[in-house]
């Protein structure tokens, strides 16, 4: 990754995103690993509102906003107060697929900022047509893992979300209960209940289901040891803006099953084997099963699913790079900003 310097001294760039590090969520690792990514190139602070100090906010250059509804108010405070000053937005699923159609501080959010960013190649297509070319795709990233030993004797599935409805964990509890033990499919559900009521219900399926177990919350480096020793991540959300953990997973050997809604389908590409219609627990079963069937001793002659899931996923492990993240986002920032980085 080159680094880049500018002719002039850089700006303080101010990143705001409802999460920090006790929600231990995507938008919080997304935030923190810009804030690194950037700290070659600007000054970079990281707050959950703006402005948070008069002298600090006083300061700043640039504004790169996660979330247009729930960082509406700090959007809105620096259009008033800088209006001569780059603010780039980045739009999360919920913004996209639900909230910039109906809410008002949303839209508000979508019409002041100077760049649009969404987090995987469908994203722009949600946009109003008027805004789509202030768009660009800045693709997550995530460290390339090795993937750990792998048992031949079942499927080992993992499930990583908190209980929320954007995930869809009824559509995890009803493939478990759909299942039985002896198909050879075990699954581990990673997440805290946001949702108290879906807690119960995760409590209630692992009572039923031995194959099925509700780990609840753990810390982001245990949860990719799980992905790594994981024959399948399954990712059933009914929307995304761009799943960390679909791109763990690829970066990590181990194969994606996932809703094919648009958020999903722009991180694994239109043509990926392994999508199932939101909420179809029959399809989804159909694929796991097809899945399991790879392992052990006897494996078909013919290329079987696992193998074309895992394929496809090496193809695009590139676009999940560091690198290439970097400087999709320093490219970003420096276009809004109309300053030209020189190479050094």
């Amino acid at each position: 990754m080159s680094v880049m310097a500018f002719q002039a001294p850089p700006p303080s760039v101010c990143i705001v995103t409802p999460a920090l590090a006790d929600a231990n969520n995507g938008n919080w690792q997304t935030a923190r690993r810009w804030a690194r990514m950037l700290g070659s190139v600007y000054r970079v602070r990281l707050v959950r509102e703006w402005p948070d100090n008069e002298r600090l906010a006083s300061q700043d250059g640039l504004m790169l906003a996660l979330h247009a509804r729930r960082s509406a108010a700090s959007v809105a405070a620096w259009a008033q107060k800088h209006p001569d000053r780059p603010l780039v937005l980045t739009l999360t699923g919920t913004d996209l697929y639900r909230d910039i159609a109906h809410d008002p501080q949303a839209q508000h959010s979508l019409a002041v900022a100077d760049r649009l960013v969404v987090l995987q190649e469908a994203g722009a297509d949600q946009l109003p047509p008027g805004l789509r070319d202030r768009c660009r795709v800045v693709f997550q990233s995530s460290t390339t893992r090795q993937a750990l030993p792998k048992t031949s004797r079942h499927l080992r599935v993992v499930v990583v979300g908190h209980l929320r409805e954007e995930k869809s964990p009824q559509t995890v509890f009803d493939i478990a209960r759909r299942l039985r033990p002896q198909d050879g499919i075990r699954i581990d559900h990673l997440g805290h209940a946001l949702d108290p009521a879906l807690g119960e219900e995760a409590q209630a399926t692992a009572r039923a289901c031995p194959h099925y177990r509700w780990l609840g919350g753990v810390p982001h480096t245990q949860a990719r040891e799980r992905i790594q020793r994981a024959h399948v991540l399954l990712h059933p959300s009914r929307m995304e803006g761009g799943a960390h953990v679909i791109m763990e997973a690829v970066t990590s050997g181990t194969a994606v099953l996932a809703s094919n809604v648009p958020g999903n389908v722009g991180m694994l590409g239109c043509d990926y084997a392994g999508f199932f219609p939101w909420g179809d627990v029959t399809a989804a079963c159909t694929l796991l099963r097809q899945c399991r069937d790879s392992l052990g001793e006897h494996i078909p002659p013919q290329p079987s699913l696992l193998r074309h899931l895992l394929a496809q996923c090496r193809s695009r492990a590139p676009l999940f790079a560091p690198a290439a993240e970097a400087r999709a986002l320093q490219s970003v920032l420096a276009e809004a900003l109309c300053w030209k980085p020189v190479a050094v």
